[in-house]
């Protein structure tokens, strides 16, 4: 008898579950049907193409593309940016790192390295587009075909300490003077791009004689780019062989150093480029051409450094020269000589300045 009862409340325990359980899911149906309330409008925006973020790798500093991404997102509000700020040297490692576990996690690399652009482009990593604002912008490449694009034209001049050097320099031999002497100095190419560039350039107009001379008047090899312009800031040197954006951030902190551009420029482009086969290739490109038009080349120009554009003029301030005039000034050299000959170079260098010839 008892064992009867309990199976009969146990049927009817079972039926009142189920029975609760359906008015549950009903309820919930007409619930998502009238709106579903707010959890629907917190929903994040639709991701870029491909249904993953935009990642980009770059060497730019922070406050530069910080803002360039910042501008993009506004006028592409689908789609989702990230990015990694880093020296082009260990971005170029965490490429080749994630290239060996078989996928590229970035969609887009903006460096300051020329070299490691014909590199991917040889290895066949690099998606081949050329955007439609081509027409508006400077374009030092001869050898163009789309693979990358100069997206800023970085340029490197003579840094003095002020307090020290009263003559500004206005030839690249005033670098050969006595109040320059055991006080001039360059970055170390082997840590360097941006150094070996300059190295490569100077060699190029110049020849060898140049950096004897340099080694006569007992120039100094430093480290990085930085630390050179740091190094004359400070006192320590009367003149180096400097960046301008660097040279410009420590201006304005109020350093005693200024930038004097001989005829004979040196530029060092900083190029754009897509990976080939990513997720975003379209959203990538999206980003190519806002980057090469005219807001956020105002903000490269504001950061101390030349606009591809030459409708984008620097603050009067910072008396950086003319974009389409410091590309005609410029030195030119084959990129690809350039890449092939670095290690040589590079030592020839090294050897000169430190009397080991």
């Amino acid at each position: 008898m008892l064992k009867s009862k309990c199976k009969e409340a146990f049927r009817k325990m079972r039926k009142n579950s189920i029975l609760l359980f359906a008015i549950i899911m009903l309820f919930s149906i007409i619930l998502a049907g009238c709106g579903g309330g707010d959890k629907k409008a917190a929903s994040p925006a639709a991701p870029a193409a491909g249904g993953k973020k935009l990642i980009i790798y770059t060497s730019m500093k922070e406050s530069l593309i910080g803002g360039i991404v910042e501008g993009f997102k506004k006028q592409n509000p689908g789609i989702e940016v990230d990015y990694q700020s880093a020296g082009a040297g260990k971005l170029m490692a965490k490429i080749a790192a994630e290239r060996q576990s078989g996928k590229i996690l970035a969609d887009i690399i903006w460096t300051s390295e020329v070299p490691d652009f014909y590199n991917m482009k040889k290895e066949g990593i690099l998606e081949q587009y050329k955007t439609p604002l081509l027409k508006e912008i400077l374009n030092p490449f001869e050898d163009y075909d789309g693979y990358f694009t100069a997206a800023r034209l970085g340029t490197l001049g003579i840094a003095i300490n002020t307090d020290k050097i009263k003559t500004p320099p206005t030839q690249w031999s005033d670098l050969f003077k006595p109040e320059y002497k055991k006080a001039f100095g360059i970055a170390d190419p082997a840590l360097s791009g941006t150094a070996y560039m300059s190295v490569a350039l100077l060699e190029k107009q110049f020849g060898w004689e140049f950096f004897d001379k340099l080694h006569a008047n007992q120039a100094r090899i430093g480290k990085g780019s930085g630390q050179v312009v740091d190094d004359t800031a400070s006192g320590e040197l009367a003149a180096s062989l400097a960046v301008d954006y660097i040279t410009y951030d420590k201006i304005k902190k109020g350093a005693h150093i200024a930038l004097y551009y001989p005829p004979e420029l040196l530029i060092a482009p900083s190029p754009v480029a897509i990976f080939k086969g990513g997720p975003n290739v379209d959203a990538a490109k999206k980003f190519v051409d806002y980057l090469l038009g005219k807001e956020a080349q105002t903000l490269i120009a504001n950061e101390g450094t030349l606009s591809v554009r030459p409708d984008v003029k620097a603050p009067e301030k910072l008396k950086l020269p003319d974009s389409a005039d410091a590309l005609k000034r410029s030195i030119k050299i084959d990129y690809v000589k350039m890449m092939a000959s670095k290690e040589a170079t590079i030592k020839k260098f090294t050897d000169t300045l430190q009397g080991k010839k």
